[in-house]
């Protein structure tokens, strides 16, 4: 099975552990300071454009090495309509920073970052088993001791991709790992400012979010204009971020409508 080297030969305290609401490990988390430090400080060592089957707007690969950590990263510079959709490297970087807020805690470390002489996003690149799309592809099940987290944790990210109006969340852009946590990457095209996208939810009863953490929750109630800016800063224009403040309400009220089950 295919896998993808993301916190490559980071440095990690020795045991890793399952957190029960994070995607990333404890380990990981606490280290998330340092590695937004070396994203944007590390010696870039080796650099490649990547083909266009392993990446639509062709980002670059990058060998960063530094501080005691050597990783693979992905620097994107995408900006405007590119195959019918509009892309934006800078809502990598808000992706990032409103999983930190919310404790959604499954997004790449992202941050600004100049490469030949541009601005752009650069992104940590994740270790993980599979993808969903060879998960589906290989007809594997999620074991039965795993299941109750394995939905727990698609439910939030139904719900974070309904806040941020995330319309690429298929199955590649979401990585598993062996012990069946969920990474999800690849944010160009979120954050949509399109009146459909303040008036409908990318995930409908269809894909309901039955349960959803009390926290996270209770950070959405609580991001208001003055928080969500702080917490983005320049990642979002006016519009993204009145389009966020408009997906809130609705996300807020389908969890009431579906009578989302909140747990502690």
């Amino acid at each position: 099975m295919k896998r993808y080297p993301l916190f490559l030969a980071v440095v990690l305290a020795a045991t890793l552990s399952t957190p029960v609401l994070a995607q990333f490990t404890d380990e990981q988390l606490a280290q998330r300071e340092a590695y937004e430090e070396f994203l944007s400080s590390a010696e870039i060592v080796e650099s490649k454009q990547m083909e266009q089957s392993e990446g639509v707007t062709r980002p670059w690969k990058l060998r960063l090495s530094g501080n005691g950590m050597e990783s693979a990263a992905v620097w994107k510079n995408v900006v405007g309509r590119k195959g019918g959709f509009w892309e934006c490297w800078k809502c990598e970087i808000a992706a990032y920073q409103l999983d930190k807020y919310l404790g959604v805690n499954a997004v790449p470390p992202a941050v600004e970052r100049r490469f030949k002489n541009e601005a752009g996003a650069i992104i940590l690149w994740v270790d993980s088993w599979i993808s969903g799309r060879e998960k589906q592809a290989q007809k594997i099940a999620v074991p039965s001791p795993k299941i109750g987290k394995w939905n727990e944790r698609t439910a939030l990210q139904r719900a974070f991709d309904n806040l941020i109006a995330n319309e690429d969340r298929h199955l590649g852009n979401v990585l598993i790992t062996e012990d069946w946590r969920i990474i999800l990457i690849d944010h160009t095209r979120a954050f949509r400012s399109t009146k459909k996208s303040m008036k409908k939810l990318e995930y409908g009863e269809d894909k309901p979010m039955k349960r959803l953490p009390r926290t996270f929750v209770e950070q959405v109630r609580a991001l208001d204009e003055p928080t969500l800016r702080e917490v983005v800063g320049d990642s979002l224009n006016d519009a993204e971020v009145e389009a966020v403040l408009a997906r809130r309400v609705l996300l807020l009220e389908a969890i009431e409508e579906q009578g989302t089950y909140l747990y502690d």
